[in-house]
């Protein structure tokens, strides 16, 4: 079989490994700088920048990804996902060789400026992407194993950044790591054309026939197969239903509608406050930096501990996969707020105590953050944004949730190294209350979205909120279950479909 014809579990297989290879490479560059900011030629080269420099430089690349998300709510739909996805590649490419040739911090930062713009539009689209091309039972898992591959492209870059410590004096100890994220954006973007674009996007552009042979070769079936004719015609109906409440604008993002529009736009973007205010960018971006000044370790200690420390935190991502589905979006934000808020809490008090036993305690807590963190809005951020937004307004959702992710991760890169530095172990006090506070948030306005198709989820809002309505939203997802299930039947009986079972298990053919 042909690549540009993979069908099924290949087609599945080859949009997934281009996803992963993706968050890969923004894994990769979430961590490559914090291991470069010690490095004695990199020092050199730019001349001894001082920490609030330092942060400058890491915080210049979280600017353009805010730029690239921003640009992404205006261009998401007209270009549609693999356009989207190829864009951001070509702006990652660019911006790795400006990098790894720089020879001033104008140069350097340009450089930052333009790779976080093809971040901005990758961490867009990506998730959503995926979520649009497979079943529903998969929807979580994929994303996570995603997510997964983000921190194998953390761990990469950690271990690479140590390895380079043995030429420490060497410009190509900085330069080559800088280099090598436009081999991965050039592998991603090699991967790409010869994929299926979303089939939801293209029945927004009412380009249905095309949709119609792309739900096909995801579904490994015939082109007049009723399966894929009927997924098909959900789509189509899902779709009109939306447009008669008129085009999708700023008016609409900010009102509540039949669709709930701005509170579903509210709830993915809440998700991924939660995912960077809570502090893990002071763990990802800094923990090198955060070991050597608050702990006391060595430089090359403090590469080695980091690097060990992304392992278990991929491990944990791993892991997730296993769980999402079973356990929901709901319980794991709560598991990981409780645990992120107990860690920061534990390693502030050790930190404040300053005993060499305290301090060891404190260590310990900073490692088991990963834990915590791994096994919830590490995946549940990118994850919740794609499948809780509307057909229409989803890729406008999910850029808007991206830029809130990305001004935290730039708040939070900006006043690390000065935190740590004016008030110490009184920082680490902050997150710990964020975290905390997170959960009367989730408990009270989060929906879960596990086993549910786009469309039920869609339906459960219209439900929920109908005038008179006094269903809760776990009553919401039963009745919108039932309700989809009913129009599926009537779907297969008008077109003289053969009966099928009268009572149908959670349904997750849905792409």
């Amino acid at each position: 079989m042909r690549f540009n014809r993979l069908e099924g579990r290949k087609l599945l297989g080859g949009i997934t490994t281009s996803c992963c290879l993706g968050f890969m490479l923004f894994g990769y560059d979430q961590g490559v700088f914090g291991g470069l900011l010690a490095n004695p030629s990199f020092q050199e080269q730019f001349n001894h920048p001082s920490t609030t420099i330092e942060s400058q430089i890491v915080s210049t690349y979280t600017l353009g990804c805010i730029a690239g998300s921003v640009v992404a709510i205006f261009t998401g739909n007209p270009l549609g996902r693999r356009n989207s996805i190829l864009l951001g590649c070509a702006f990652l490419t660019v911006g790795g060789i400006l990098q790894a040739t720089s020879y001033s911090l104008a140069h350097m930062i340009v450089g930052r400026v333009v790779s976080g713009i093809g971040i901005g539009f990758n961490t867009t689209t990506i998730p959503m992407w995926q979520s649009e091309t497979c079943k529903a039972s998969l929807r979580g898992k994929l994303v996570a194993l995603q997510l997964a591959c983000l921190v194998f492209g953390f761990v990469l870059t950690n271990w690479m950044n140590f390895g380079f410590t043995y030429i420490p004096n060497n410009p190509v100890s900085w330069r080559f790591p800088l280099g090598f994220q436009a081999l991965l954006a050039l592998g991603t973007a090699c991967l790409v054309p010869f994929l299926v674009e979303s089939p939801r996007w293209l029945c927004l552009k009412d380009r249905h026939v095309e949709a119609k042979e792309n739900i096909a070769r995801l579904f490994a079936k015939d082109i007049d197969d009723w399966e894929v004719q009927e997924t098909l015609d959900i789509m189509i109906e899902t779709i009109a239903s939306e447009r008669a409440e008129g085009e999708i604008g700023w008016r609409e993002v900010f009102h509540n509608g039949k669709q709930q529009t701005f509170r579903r736009v509210c709830l993915g973007a809440g998700a991924n406050i939660f995912q960077q205010l809570g502090g893990v960018n002071v763990v990802a971006y800094y923990l090198p930096v955060v070991l050597e000044r608050s702990f006391g370790f060595t430089p090359r200690m403090s590469l080695i501990l980091s690097a060990c420390d992304s392992m278990q935190w991929m491990f944990w991502g791993t892991m997730m996969i296993f769980v999402i589905e079973r356990f929901g979006r709901k319980k794991l934000m709560l598991f990981g707020a409780s645990g992120c808020s107990l860690c920061f809490a534990v390693s502030a008090i050790g930190l404040g105590i300053g005993t060499q036993a305290s301090n060891g305690v404190a260590v310990a807590f900073i490692f088991l953050f990963y834990f915590f963190f791994g096994m919830s809005f590490m995946g549940i951020g990118f994850l919740y944004p794609s499948e809780i937004n509307g057909n229409r307004s989803r890729s406008l959702g999910a850029a808007i949730a991206m830029v809130t992710n990305w001004v935290g991760v730039y708040i939070v890169v900006s006043i690390t190294p000065v935190g740590i530095q004016n008030i110490g172990w009184r920082f680490y006090i902050i997150f710990a209350v964020l975290n905390a506070a997170w959960l009367p948030f989730i408990w009270f306005f989060y929906v879960e979205t596990a086993g549910l198709s786009l469309d039920e989820i869609d339906r459960v809002f219209v439900i929920k909120h109908a005038p008179n309505s006094s269903l809760t939203y776990p009553q919401a997802i039963q009745q919108a279950k039932a309700d989809m299930e009913l129009e599926r039947l009537n779907l297969r009986n008008t077109t003289g479909r053969d009966e099928v079972k009268e009572t149908v298990e959670h349904v997750e053919n849905t792409v």
